[in-house]
């Protein structure tokens, strides 16, 4: 037996073995490698162009055809209303969907049907939404145009699959003699799920939701589709005002020949990032605080 562990094939073996792990080493270190340094190449060409535009003045502007004289607030009030509309609407439809659909709903091909339905509309291009929130919304409900209601809606659309798919992967960790316990001093199924079940789910269904909304705040082909590529000066002031959200604001900096935009648009990405940053922050912290471990 030891003859075999020390012959010749034995250790050629090894040696390829070895040499197999460590390119697979190097391929994952050059795939992370190249992934930081292309987010060190945007983050140093966006500084380098942006951060001498990012004043005051800047921050609290509108949006304007003179690039010294134009702003993001405009843009920031309308992203915050608009991310406001889809929370209010994909959180609740979606953490509800995904109790019933993880707790009650009876195991039929009509429920795994649905699933399997939910898992690909998270899936579908954005811009799909947009057409959805086209037709519907604006041609068939007449909401306004470019507004954050129409926006938060078709966001919210687009949100929701993704809130379900985490909150019922929340729900399913909760180890089941959690409910088993709860329903032997005689709480209801409604009781165990929403007094038990619920609240040591909730870190992992916050956490993917606010990924889901950092996604969402980011998209702009859905916004295009609804019209909130208009030119929009004052900051709308309420949820039914004609509004600009972030991502089409840069885009349409972006597309300005006035070569003043070109630091515009890179103080207004700047903005996005800090905003994008600041929401996964938050999520990192709400999953790290109520995480429980069993």
């Amino acid at each position: 037996m030891s003859d075999t562990w020390q012959s010749k094939a034995w250790t050629r073996r090894l040696a390829k073995r070895h040499a197999a792990e460590r390119r697979f080493r190097l391929l994952g270190l050059a795939a992370i490698v190249i992934s930081l340094l292309f987010l060190v190449f945007l983050l140093f060409t966006m500084a380098k162009n942006g951060l001498a535009g990012l004043s005051w003045s800047f921050i609290t502007g509108s949006d304007s055809t003179e690039p010294a004289t134009a702003g993001v607030w405009s843009a920031v009030k309308g992203s915050f209303l608009t991310m406001l509309v889809t929370l209010a609407l994909s959180f609740p439809m979606g953490v509800l969907a995904a109790i019933y659909l993880e707790e009650f709903a009876p195991k039929a091909r009509w429920t795994e049907w649905v699933e399997v339905s939910i898992n690909n509309l998270a899936a579908v291009p954005s811009i799909i939404f947009g057409l959805l929130g086209l037709a519907v919304f604006i041609n068939l409900a007449h909401l306004p145009r470019s507004s954050p209601l129409v926006g938060g809606l078709t966001l919210a659309l687009m949100t929701m699959p993704v809130i379900v798919i985490s909150g019922r992967n929340a729900i399913k960790a909760v180890p089941p003699s959690i409910r088993d316990a709860a329903l032997a001093v005689g709480a209801s199924p409604v009781q165990t799920v929403f007094h038990h079940v619920l609240p040591l789910a909730l870190p992992g269904i916050l956490t993917g939701t606010i990924i889901g909304m950092a996604r969402a705040l980011g998209e702009t082909a859905p916004l295009l589709m609804i019209g909130m590529r208009a030119f929009v000066s004052t900051p709308p002031g309420g949820v039914t005002d004609p509004s600009s959200v972030l991502p089409m604001q840069i885009f349409l900096w972006s597309d300005e020949i006035d070569p003043g935009f070109v630091q515009n648009t890179s103080a207004a990405i700047i903005v996005l990032l800090i905003f994008l940053l600041a929401m996964n922050g938050l999520a990192i912290y709400l999953r790290n605080k109520f995480e429980t471990r069993w």
